[in-house]
């Protein structure tokens, strides 16, 4: 695999230099981007790959849906409809995709909504009754025709965007000069005990404008499982082994967390954002107890039996919280 990324890598920088021409052509206006009255928070990162999107998301709901009529949107990956959709809880990811109906059933008071043209989402959020007042882009850092009042770009600790390189070599959607358009970044994925040291090293090697704020945060896990029917405490799981079900970018913080824990599992590895088929879930009934992450808890809940079935859910937590916090406040007082 690595001998062939290397021998891609020229197509690596034509693909980077058709991307460079795309965004300069909306830095100069060549291409539109459309502002709106109400204000926008995107959040998205330079590479492909699992930076923590989704629970940054949930973070930001979390956040102002005390203060705010709160609107989520997303693309709504793999799922097979297309355009505007608001996500009820009834769907099913097959129809609107699995984080968009993981926010809505989770946050049943915010409206949730996905389209691949994200100028049309909102103004059909707009639109809608009872609209919206504050929308969080998921996803969205590369769609320019949207013009955000907030960009947040996220880069994993152990996969930071500025040690790659363009696809197909690299994972990086477009060059490391997109960094420039965030108007704060966040490491993600960091060790629960990063020293202020360390957090300043990182700082200095990314390289960021000194009005960038870099913040850091990490994954904090819930010490129970749940699923439709009931709750048991993770420590729980140590008398028995069980199976580990992920479809996720990169399980591996995960799978390391369980095994920090003295659990005993069986892991079962699925791509990101994985389609489930008749076999994997005839398979998967085979199996037992299954632990699973709360994204394909929402695709196998559907076909698995519920006490069978249980995910781990996870949140996102700042080492530096009230000045991230703060950040956000000052645009949205603007």
């Amino acid at each position: 695999m690595k001998l062939l990324r290397n021998l891609l890598y020229p197509f690596a920088l034509l693909y980077g230099g058709v991307v460079w021409i795309r965004n300069k052509c909306f830095d100069w206006g060549i291409l539109k981007s459309q502002s709106f009255s109400i204000p926008v928070i995107c959040v998205g990162n330079l590479n492909v790959g699992g930076t923590g999107k989704t629970p940054m998301i949930e973070y930001l709901i979390r956040l102002f849906k005390g203060h705010y009529n709160v609107a989520t949107l997303s693309r709504g990956y793999k799922r097979k409809t297309s355009g505007f959709k608001e996500v009820l809880v009834t769907d099913t990811a097959e129809n609107v995709g699995d984080e968009p109906l993981q926010f809505k059933r989770k946050y049943k008071t915010i409206k949730v909504a996905v389209d691949e043209k994200r100028v049309n989402g909102i103004t059909k959020l707009l639109k809608l009754k009872a609209a919206p007042n504050l929308i969080l882009l998921d996803d969205a850092f590369q769609h320019r025709y949207v013009k955000a009042g907030f960009n947040i770009m996220l880069t994993s600790y152990n996969d930071l965007f500025i040690d790659d390189i363009m696809l197909p070599t690299g994972n990086l959607r477009e060059p490391k000069s997109g960094a420039g358009r965030a108007d704060c970044i966040v490491v993600t994925k960091c060790p629960e005990h990063l020293s202020v040291i360390e957090r300043t090293t990182l700082t200095n090697r990314l390289q960021v404008r000194k009005d960038q704020p870099v913040y850091f945060s990490f994954i904090a896990y819930s010490d129970k499982i749940y699923n439709a029917v009931e709750e048991r405490y993770l420590k729980a799981l140590n008398a028995d082994t069980f199976t580990l079900v992920t479809g996720i970018a990169n399980p591996s913080p995960f799978v390391n967390f369980l095994e920090a824990n003295g659990l005993k599992f069986n892991h079962i590895n699925f791509p990101d954002h994985h389609n489930f088929s008749r076999t994997d879930i005839e398979s998967l009934k085979q199996k037992g107890l299954i632990l699973t992450t709360e994204k394909d808890y929402v695709r196998l809940s559907k076909d698995l039996e519920a006490s069978d079935l249980f995910y781990l859910p996870i949140e996102t937590k700042f080492f530096n919280e009230e000045h991230f916090n703060a950040k956000l406040a000052a645009y949205l007082q603007r």
